[in-house]
């Protein structure tokens, strides 16, 4: 594992007791309800909601811009939405300034045929939409900072439920089989500025997933993974899975302070993974199916794992050991569709934050002494959430 000093100004408003008599810490969490086209902005030392924010329809939530935008996809009403979280901070390398404003809702919106995966890679955003198999490429500031959307659309030729990813000068896309009904992805295609092809497609049978840590990035395949690397135009090879049993990962997270993946390997596994290692796979057994798992920014040797008998379990990425476990919900069955609601997980500084939809309330665990803290009510059933915040100087 291959450490990198993290940058402590995290994309979760609460303000602290200044560590410094001029620094403050300030963390709002962003929920998206299940069933209704709403996102929540809640301040997290007074747990009170600040804003509201109507949509075309219920959204998945991505914090991007280093935590000033939280991206809304909203898959089944077509339509792509941003709202300025009013936390922004300046590294200056030695400390870093803090700005708070009131959360804001951005005007200007993507719309396009069920739109799916989202991701930041530099300072472009790319949004894959399922339904036409076209992408669209987006400025960062353009879009946050100034509210224009400009979309550059590329075609990865045929409708799928795939991805694309910016690297450079260069875009990552999916490739489908056009002439199968069910649409199975076959590969990644590297395309230039111009939208051409560079090169062969890179198999990958069943691509799902991607995460980025450090200077690589991971895809998802049934036979491996793919490893992206290089500043110009992008290196692949795959990494099969040697030495795991049967199986794929199809999620995949990645570390932030520490580079490594994380990947869940079948419903009870989770799968450890550092490309630069002799035996790169250290595979964990879960005591039952997970829920939902996200890494620890703040804390680069934890990630936490939501299991369906309702336990909040702390992983030690180092030791590739689950060394803490805290009842906090009653039980969420994975079984029935995968998009019944069920809790989602958020890491707001001191805090682990998880949604509780049946419950109306987001639980927040202390993440020093693995301890419940306390509860937010949050109208509604709460679902996805985003934590945006971290440590600055107001000037």
């Amino acid at each position: 594992m291959h450490i990198r000093l993290p940058l402590l100004f995290l994309a979760a408003t609460a303000l602290t007791g200044p560590a410094f008599a001029d620094e403050v810490t300030a963390w709002r969490l962003f929920v998206a309800d299940h069933a209704e086209a709403r996102v929540s902005a809640l301040d997290l030392a007074s747990g009170e909601t600040i804003a509201s924010f109507p949509l075309a329809g219920p959204a998945t939530l991505y914090a991007a811009h280093a935590g000033e935008a939280v991206i809304a996809v909203q898959g089944e009403s077509n339509r792509v939405s941003a709202i300025r979280s009013g936390i922004a901070i300046e590294d200056h390398g030695d400390h870093g300034d803090i700005e708070i404003a009131d959360p804001e809702p951005i005007d200007a919106v993507l719309e396009g045929n069920k739109p799916g995966h989202f991701v930041e890679h530099g300072d472009k955003f790319a949004l894959f939409f399922d339904g036409s198999g076209l992408v669209s490429l987006v400025d960062t500031h353009d879009w946050v900072d100034h509210g224009h959307v400009h979309a550059t659309q590329i075609d990865s030729g045929t409708p799928h439920h795939g991805v694309a990813i910016p690297w450079g000068d260069y875009t990552l896309v999916s490739v489908a089989n056009a002439d199968d009904e069910k649409k199975p992805r076959l590969g990644l295609n590297v395309l230039d500025a111009q939208g051409n092809v560079v090169g062969d497609t890179h198999a990958c049978p069943d691509l799902h997933g991607e995460a980025t840590s450090g200077n690589l990035l991971i895809v998802g395949c049934g036979d491996g993974v793919l490893i992206v690397s290089g500043s110009g135009e992008p290196q692949v090879r795959k990494l099969d899975y040697s030495g795991l049993p049967e199986g794929k990962t199809t999620t995949l997270l990645g570390g932030q302070g520490l580079q490594y993946f994380l990947g869940n390997y079948g419903a009870d596994r989770i799968v450890l993974i550092d490309p630069a290692e002799a035996e790169p796979y250290r595979l964990i057994d879960l005591p039952t199916r997970r829920v939902h798992f996200v890494t620890d920014p703040v804390r680069p040797k934890f990630a936490y794992i939501f299991t369906e008998d309702g336990q909040l379990r702390q992983l030690d990425v180092v030791k590739g050991e689950i060394t803490r476990s805290l009842k906090l919900t009653e039980p969420y069955s994975r079984d029935g569709d995968f998009s019944l609601p069920r809790p989602r997980l958020a890491v707001a500084g001191d805090y682990i934050a998880v949604t509780d939809p049946l419950a109306g309330v987001v639980h927040l665990v202390d993440a020093a002494s693995f301890a419940p803290a306390r509860d937010i009510a949050v109208e509604g059933k709460p679902f996805n959430i985003v934590a945006i915040g971290g440590t600055g100087s107001l000037h």
